[in-house]
């Protein structure tokens, strides 16, 4: 453990800091930087003690950056510390699993990014040893704090469009085929696990059993296309290995309907993305995004046209305002000692949204479509005959 800016263990440990949630943030990416410290460090009862890193110049420079106090290279030695309470993990997909057993084995409530892990018997594990340790376990998902969203739930709940029968989902970007992009963890599959289906998927699967409830049944498909970008951190020609098209058509427990689409490959229609929730009284759009665009919107068989409804002034502020508002809902949660059931995801959450993208990955695998159309001869009356079997 380093110290940085000479902060000394007894100033952490007297009286006036215990009143505080004292954290340590797993991971130096770009989303512990730009989400995981400064949400944290704006809740008035939460302190930033120690920013954990595999490199340690790398997590040195960015602590600095972010005014942590300490660095660590060492995850079992940070998790031991009797003066962290809570931890946060912002790493690659595949360290999610190893790191959140650690920390909770070792007595700290915590924060993971979705998705929870690789496969769904690995979060089954996570989520065993989640409630064995009686600590909180919640899942980063972004999309439960617009408000948008949140008022199109009230609505639902409320009536506002009948009982809904169909839900669908659109995330557009060119974003993954720019000259400029680079291949990052989420490209490669060793540390992503998936792309889009992980990536954007886990967030849609999510909306879905937050805002209609439990998924029954899934299908769909997912979609790379070869191609070679620059390596971010070697700045090497490497092959993109995950996808870059996702979609799942999915039947609810209550027997909604619907599909969700998201690709890094396409072009938007003017709405890089959305939900949109259909009953027999209209319809409800939602934005999708970390807060720079939250609205929401209805339309109404007798109104076609969509109608913007209001949200509190916070919703129009332009900024990601759905990260502070996640982080700091941690940090509540392990101060109230219980998760904020009405919006907060646990890794019960978690493990559902994992078996949901597992079943995409396995239908995608399988190929099990149903073939509609036969090759045809025709005779001059012009009364056809099946010349084969059913091809596909």
């Amino acid at each position: 453990m380093v110290c940085l800016g000479g902060v000394s263990a007894n100033l952490r440990s007297s009286g006036l800091q215990m009143r505080k949630l004292r954290l340590g943030v797993i991971g130096t990416g770009a989303f512990a930087e730009t989400c995981h410290v400064p949400g944290l460090q704006s809740h008035p009862q939460a302190e930033v003690i120690a920013l954990c890193g595999r490199d340690s110049a790398r997590t040195q420079a960015m602590a600095r950056r972010l005014n942590v106090p300490e660095v660590s290279i060492d995850l079992q030695e940070l998790c031991a510390r009797k003066d962290i309470d809570a931890v946060t993990i912002a790493t690659p997909n595949v360290f999610h699993a190893g790191q959140a057993k650690i920390a909770l084995a070792a007595g700290k409530h915590v924060f993971c990014e979705k998705p929870l892990g690789m496969h769904a018997s690995e979060v089954d594990e996570m989520l065993r040893v989640a409630e064995s340790s009686r600590k909180i376990h919640q899942v980063a998902f972004t999309y439960r704090y617009l408000y948008g969203v949140q008022e199109l739930k009230r609505r639902l709940l409320k009536g506002d469009i009948g009982t809904p029968y169909y839900v669908r989902i659109q995330w557009d970007s060119w974003e993954g085929l720019h000259p400029d992009s680079k291949v990052g963890f989420r490209e490669k599959l060793d540390l992503g696990g998936g792309g889009m289906l992980y990536d954007l998927g886990s967030h849609l699967f999510d909306l879905i059993g937050f805002i209609i409830g439990p998924i029954r049944a899934v299908t769909g498909c997912t979609t790379l296309i070869p191609r070679e970008r620059m390596d971010a951190r070697t700045g090497t020609l490497t092959q993109v290995e995950t996808d870059d098209i996702a979609s799942a058509w999915f039947v609810c427990r209550n027997g909604t309907r619907g599909h969700w689409f998201a690709s890094r490959a396409t072009p938007s229609s003017g709405e890089k993305a959305y939900i949109e929730v259909v009953g027999p009284d209209g319809a409800l759009k939602a934005s999708l995004s970390r807060g720079s665009v939250d609205a929401l919107k209805v339309s109404r068989p007798t109104r076609p046209a969509w109608q913007s409804i209001p949200l509190p002034e916070e919703a129009s502020d332009g900024k990601a305002h759905c990260l502070t508002i996640m982080m700091r809902s941690f940090v509540d949660a392990c101060l109230r000692g219980k998760l904020d059931r009405e919006v907060d995801a646990s890794f019960h959450d978690g493990l559902a949204v994992q078996r949901a993208m597992d079943a995409v990955r396995e239908a995608s695998r399988r190929l099990d479509w149903i073939p509609l159309e036969t090759e045809f001869s025709y005779n001059a009356s012009n009364e056809h005959t099946s010349q084969s079997r059913p091809s596909v």
